[in-house]
């Protein structure tokens, strides 16, 4: 009898659709809600999505999960409220939580320690602590969909069950001892790391969209060529990095995709009507992706309603020839021009990587790329690449091609250029281990638009306090005065988009929402703090109602 390895995990959700995504311990048949897929096979794992059309709008819609006609999910004894699917209404609300970064440890002792208090400790889950409250609330208050901005798993950190499993299938050659090697280890971390039966239900009752990040694939993944040059000379990053593709287009990718996408991508069609396992196909693909920047679209949207949500990859697809660094191809670029517009009550654009930095972190990025390039010679190109890499300098600051085209296409979209302009333009963001709120505006510019950044970072997977201070340090004006005249001396030009942070940043692990009503807005954010651990639960710590702004004066 087959059972259920994984999952089931809520992917797409509109008014009338819905795919519920699962893996298996054999082939079998998987019904939800009438609707049956067959599973399909890679690598000896197997997997279905199940498409749900012809909901009602404005459902709530209990499931269970059959194999081969006998139920699976919930399993018997099962502590969380049933799982539902909750179709999109046509009124102009979302709720919309989201975060980025989270190892998969134990939620004991001495994981639930600080850094400070034990290396090991990444202190309390604020998904756990999201699910105690969910737990307590009607689903009314629940969140609508859920944005994940990357990290979802660490294969340079990986959780001791899948340390486990490399130490008991590799000899001494291959790739480090701590981190992922290949599709079948990738198998093992994402089934460890969304096993927790707390997030498993999670995971099972919101609606989820994903987007990776580079501990996804392994840490400073495409900061530069020459960090490409250097993995590609490792002869175990073949397996690795074509596992990670495998492996992301399985566990995260398929599940952002709406029915239609899904019935013209080729890839899956092809792997649905594959007789046997279609790893060799599969792998065929991600060697295609691995190698051609166009090798694969990862950026998806989605619409709620009167609000769109444009989830951009920013990792992926990179141009990394010096001189001409590029965060998107010009091919992705007019993509996501094309979906970039006005019309909606809201605006939301996800990527893994923060558009606005600190100041201080901003001038950095911008200089080092300038002497990466050659700006003040060979040898400091040389050296700025050392730093670029031991720094981590890659966000958009660091790509200043496209932080301008991204700078000029936000000012078109407030200012009504392309379609009338909306209440919001929200910029969400994960990666940098801390979070705030920043707006942003247009010197010498009359745009019609509210343009802010929100970054949530991370789930779980805090700094020490030596790191804190470090990236406080970035936000102080003399490191910002120092770093601009740094930048300005290797050439870079002024912003044309200028900005200012409602708060200080947070390092703890949290989560954020953002509420839309109609063409109001509201952000929060809510920490952890490791005292809770026994019984996780969330702080406030932001909250910031936005309003559109008012019409200007004729």
């Amino acid at each position: 009898m087959p059972r259920l390895k994984l999952g089931p995990l809520l992917r797409y959700v509109s008014d009338t659709e819905a795919t519920v995504w699962v893996e298996t311990d054999a082939p079998c048949q998987v019904t939800v809600l009438d609707r049956t897929a067959s599973t399909f096979t890679v690598g000896g794992h197997h997997y279905a999505l199940v498409v749900l059309d012809g909901l009602a709008p404005a459902s709530t819609l209990p499931y269970e999960v059959h194999l081969d006609g006998v139920s699976c999910w919930p399993l018997p004894d099962d502590p969380y409220p049933p799982c539902i699917i909750r179709t999109h209404s046509h009124d102009e609300s979302l709720r919309l939580a989201f975060g980025s970064c989270r190892v998969s440890l134990p939620h004991t002792k001495p994981y639930v320690l600080s850094k400070d208090e034990d290396s090991r400790g990444r202190e309390v889950d604020a998904l756990l602590a999201l699910v105690e409250r969910m737990r307590a609330e009607p689903c009314s208050e629940w969140p609508d969909a859920f944005l994940l901005l990357g990290d979802q798993v660490y294969a340079d950190e990986v959780s001791p069950g899948t340390k486990e499993l490399i130490e008991s299938r590799r000899g001494e050659a291959g790739p480090p001892p701590d981190e992922v090697g290949d599709f079948e280890e990738y198998t093992s971390l994402y089934c460890e790391s969304w096993s927790d039966p707390a997030l498993r239900w999670l995971l099972s009752t919101v609606s989820s969209a994903m987007i990776f990040d580079d501990h996804d694939v392994h840490d400073d993944w495409n900061i530069s060529e020459a960090w490409v040059e250097m993995m590609r000379a490792e002869p175990w990053w073949e397996d690795r990095i074509l596992g990670a593709y495998m492996s992301y287009w399985i566990y995260q990718h398929l599940g952002n995709l709406s029915p239609a996408r899904l019935y013209d991508d080729p890839i899956f069609c092809a792997v649905q009507q594959h007789e046997g396992d279609a790893f060799e196909l599969v792998r065929d693909f991600a060697r295609t992706v691995a190698r051609e920047i166009a090798g694969a679209r990862w950026s998806f949207h989605r619409d709620f309603g009167r609000n769109r949500l444009l989830v951009v990859d920013s990792r992926a697809g990179r141009v990394l020839s010096e001189g001409r660094r590029q965060m998107l191809s010009d091919t992705e670029w007019e993509w996501v021009e094309d979906r970039c517009s006005g019309d909606f009550d809201h605006l939301i654009i996800g990527t893994s990587l923060p558009v606005m930095l600190g100041p201080g972190m901003h001038h950095l990025e911008a200089w080092n790329e300038a002497v990466c390039d050659g700006a003040w010679g060979g040898l400091a190109a040389r050296l700025s690449e050392k730093v670029r890499q031991a720094l981590d300098l890659e966000h958009w600051a660091a790509f200043q091609h496209c932080f301008g085209r991204l700078s000029v296409l936000l000012e078109d979209v407030a200012a009504g250029r392309r379609g009338p302009a909306p209440a919001t333009i929200m910029l969400l963001s994960g990666d940098v281990h801390h979070a705030y709120v920043a707006e942003a505006w247009f010197p010498g510019r009359d745009v019609s638009s509210r343009v802010l950044q929100a970054t949530c970072s991370p789930i779980r997977n805090p700094l020490d306090k030596r790191e804190r201070r470090a990236l406080r340090a970035a936000f102080t004006r003399p490191v910002a005065a120092f770093a601009r005249r740094m930048s300005r001396a290797a050439g870079v030009a002024p912003s044309p988009m200028q900005w200012a942070f409602a708060q200080e940043p947070t390092f703890d692990n949290q989560i954020a929402r953002l509420d839309l009503r109609g063409r109001d807005a509201q952000l929060a954010i809510e920490k952890t703090v490791p005292e809770d651990w026994q019984a996780p639960r969330l702080h406030p710590i932001v909250s910031l109602d936005v309003a559109p702004k008012a019409p200007s004066a004729s």
